[in-house]
């Protein structure tokens, strides 16, 4: 029987050299996002940039909208996040869908300062604040068109965005009281139909 703790059985984990493929593509990424904007940064130049084939950028992050995500340190995907709260259900349920999600992402802390790194860096960095003037509502608003209510659409996705920057921005980066010590649930539940109303419902009285 052999002594060696690894012999006999399969390694697992990352490959070597994996995690620095990654690193470089998302590196290559962030500079290409900063100098020519979302639409603009292409997956081929990306790859050339970090010296990879393009097939790894698919291997790694499955589409050009995850990498910037990743890239810009999002801590999740608007676009994933909006499309499953607006399908197939009207402001109530949307309502109730959002306050979920809300109180999932105020009640880990980690998540909620990502956010707040992201807000910073847009408020004193042009090229972070261009990156995600191209990416919203731009290719949010492609892929949730259909499922916002009637009207100006880009509007209804900035003012949705501005109060959940707003919300950060008291809770996290100022900490004014009491909203920066309250528990997520019953401020997600009071941001929440704010939120739908942005999305979906009525934008004036005129339109009630």
């Amino acid at each position: 029987m052999s002594s060696h703790p690894d012999q006999g059985h399969r390694r697992t984990g990352r490959r070597p050299g994996e995690s620095s493929t990654r690193e470089a593509i998302l590196a290559s990424a962030r500079r290409r996002f900063a100098e020519h904007g979302y639409a603009r940064a292409g997956l081929r130049d990306i790859a050339a940039d970090a010296g990879v084939d393009q097939k790894l950028i698919a291997h790694f992050f499955g589409s050009k909208q995850t990498l910037f995500v990743m890239a810009i340190g999002l801590p999740v995907n608007p676009v994933d996040v909006l499309t499953g709260v607006l399908e197939g259900g009207d402001e109530e349920v949307i309502t109730e869908r959002l306050a979920a999600v809300l109180t999932g992402i105020l009640e880990q802390p980690e998540l909620v300062q990502r956010m707040a790194a992201l807000i910073r860096a847009a408020a004193t960095e042009s090229q972070v604040a261009a990156m995600l003037r191209d990416f919203f509502p731009g290719e949010l608003l492609k892929a949730v068109r259909g499922q916002l209510g009637p009207g100006d659409r880009p509007l209804r996705l900035n003012l949705f965005g501005s109060q959940i920057v707003g919300l950060v921005m008291v809770r996290e980066v100022i900490g004014i009281e009491p909203v920066a010590s309250k528990s997520a649930k019953p401020i997600a539940a009071a941001v929440a139909p704010t939120l739908a109303r942005y999305l979906v419902g009525p934008l004036s009285a005129d339109e009630r």
